[in-house]
C-alpha cells in the first residue's frame, strides 16, 4: 500500500485570500486530503498541490462574481470551486449541485462542519433540476465537460442577463470557438475569456464568461422552463 501524501502548509496567498475564514480553508484542505482522497472524491496525488492548483484556484473566481447574487455551482464534486467561493464570499447564496450521493454526503458534512449557512446542497442532475431549484445569476463549473456540454447543462439553470462561469485550462479559447453556435443556440450574447489571481496563483486561472440574454437557453427550453414554473405553482396551492 502506498503512503498517503502529506498536505503542505498552507502558503502565504491563502491567508490573504480567505482573511477570517482561513482556519475554515485549512480544514477544508485537511478534509479533501483525508475522506476526500479515502472516499475517491480526488485522486492522492492532488494532495501535494491542493492549495494552489484547487483552492486558491477556485477562490479566485470570486474576483469576477459579482455582489450578492446567487450561483448554482454545477457538477460540483468535492465542493470546487464551490466552497472556496462560498469561504471567501459570504454575500453569495451558493447551491452545490452533484448528483452522485457520495459526493453530496461529503459537501453536506463539509457545509455543516464549516458552518456556511449561506450554501445548500443539492442531489442531481443540472437537466433533472429545472423548476425544483430557483435560476440563479451564476452558474460555475470546473473540469466538468466541454464547454459545448457545459453549456447545455448551466445555462438553462440562469435568470435571464444571467452569465456563467466556467473555469477552463490551456483549452479554453478551443472550446470557446468549437463551441460557438451552441452557445448561441442556447442564448449566449457575448462570451470572453478572462485571467484572475494576479499575486495569487501562477499560472492564473483561466475562466471563460458565458453572458445570456433575455431567454437562457434559447426557445428550445422556454417551453420547459414555463411548465416547470405553472407546475411548481400548482404544488405550491396544494
Amino acid at each position: 500500500m502506498t503512503e498517503a501524501a502529506e498536505l503542505p502548509p498552507a502558503p502565504e496567498q491563502a491567508r490573504e485570500v480567505f482573511g477570517d475564514r482561513f482556519d475554515d480553508a485549512v480544514r477544508y484542505a485537511e478534509l479533501l486530503a483525508e475522506a476526500g482522497v479515502q472516499r475517491g472524491l480526488i485522486g492522492p496525488r492532488e494532495v501535494p498541490r491542493l492549495w494552489e492548483r484547487h483552492l486558491l484556484n477556485c477562490a479566485v473566481l470570486s474576483e469576477v462574481v459579482p455582489e450578492g447574487v446567487t450561483v448554482c455551482d454545477v457538477g460540483s464534486g468535492a465542493g470546487l470551486p464551490g466552497i472556496p467561493l462560498a469561504l471567501v464570499r459570504e454575500d453569495l447564496k451558493i447551491t452545490l449541485l452533484e448528483p452522485l450521493l457520495r459526493r453530496t454526503n461529503f459537501l453536506t458534512e463539509v457545509v455543516e462542519l464549516l458552518g456556511l449557512d449561506h450554501v445548500t446542497v443539492v442531489r442531481g442532475r443540472a437537466e433533472e433540476v429545472m423548476g425544483k431549484v430557483q435560476p440563479v445569476h451564476v452558474v460555475t463549473a470546473r473540469a466538468v465537460a466541454p464547454l459545448d456540454r457545459l453549456a447545455t447543462w448551466g445555462i438553462p439553470l440562469l435568470r435571464p442577463y444571467g452569465e456563467m462561469l466556467a473555469l477552463k485550462g490551456d483549452t479554453a479559447e478551443e472550446e470557446l470557438k468549437s463551441a460557438a453556435t451552441a452557445l448561441s443556440k442556447l442564448g449566449a450574447v457575448e462570451t470572453s475569456i478572462l485571467h484572475v489571481g494576479e499575486g495569487v496563483v501562477d499560472p492564473l486561472s483561466t475562466v471563460v464568461r458565458v453572458e445570456v440574454g433575455e431567454s437562457p437557453g434559447g426557445v428550445r427550453f422556454a417551453a420547459k422552463r414555463a411548465k416547470a414554473a405553472r407546475t411548481s405553482r400548482t404544488r405550491r396551492r396544494r
